[in-house]
């Protein structure tokens, strides 16, 4: 493939190269959150900032590890990870808000995503729609026992990938709003914990290149609880699922040694 980048060491859209990156990823989708979540790391230092992309390297148990902001949705997500993989990246973690759909999953917990419904357009220049988007089982694993240490309340099962956020939210003003409607009256009836933006691609997009990718959320609030009369706290502080995917890196830092 032609390289476009002007230095052709770097890769074009989140300008790093080899030696900016480490073989495991975070991947926030807001840039905001790379420093944020960099703190955890030891000697962090930003080695990339290109568009929505913003880059952070350091150390976790002695390994070289990154984090790498996506941006908002499958498209740009895809792009991160294509080169991300093309900088030597293996093991993936994604972590972002969602919102619960089960009357259970409430603001605060974890959503641990399992597979995810690939109700948004990237994957389907990757794959036939009826090819499966399915999380890696090591990081999946590794991202419910890191729950499971720290004590954060955690959902595990299959979410939803989207591309339209008030489709979701207000469906019933849009052209399409029955289709949209319909299908999520689905998802509820078949236990989809929670929805959110990117993970399909990921999902899809790690499979293809054969790398091992994951997905964690703070769930920010719950729909359907405020829709059933529930209480249904609202909660943006993402440092607990932060702290879920650092420590599942850790796992599997810990386990790929052995």
């Amino acid at each position: 493939m032609i390289n476009y980048s002007e230095n052709p060491g770097k890769q074009y859209h989140i300008g790093t190269g080899p030696e900016d990156i480490g073989e495991y990823v975070i991947l926030p989708g807001d840039p905001g959150r790379c420093e944020k979540i960099a703190k955890y790391f030891d000697n962090a230092e930003k080695t990339g900032q290109n568009r929505e992309y913003t880059t952070y390297t350091g150390y976790l148990n002695g390994t070289k590890v990154s984090v790498c902001s996506t941006g908002i949705g499958g498209p740009s997500a895809s792009i991160a990870l294509e080169e991300l993989v093309a900088n030597g990246a293996h093991t993936f973690i994604r972590i972002g808000t969602c919102g619960g759909m089960q009357l259970d999953v409430k603001g605060g917990d974890v959503a641990v995503s399992t597979a995810s419904i690939r109700m948004e357009g990237t994957t389907k220049e990757y794959a036939p729609i009826e090819f499966p988007a399915v999380a890696n089982l090591e990081v999946t694993n590794a991202l419910v026992e890191a729950c499971k240490r720290l004590g954060q309340p955690y959902h595990v099962g299959v979410t939803q990938s989207k591309d339209s956020f008030y489709g979701q939210h207000r469906p019933e003003t849009l052209p399409n709003g029955e289709e949209l409607i319909r299908k999520w009256k689905a998802w509820l009836a078949l236990d989809c914990k929670a929805s959110e933006m990117e993970s399909a691609a990921l999902f899809i997009v790690g499979q293809y290149l054969r790398v091992r990718v994951g997905s964690c959320f703070l769930v920010v609030a719950n729909q359907e609880r405020a829709a059933a009369g529930l209480d249904n706290p609202r909660v943006h502080d993402t440092d607990c699922a932060i702290k879920v995917a650092v420590e599942a890196l850790k796992i599997l830092i810990e386990e790929d040694k052995k």
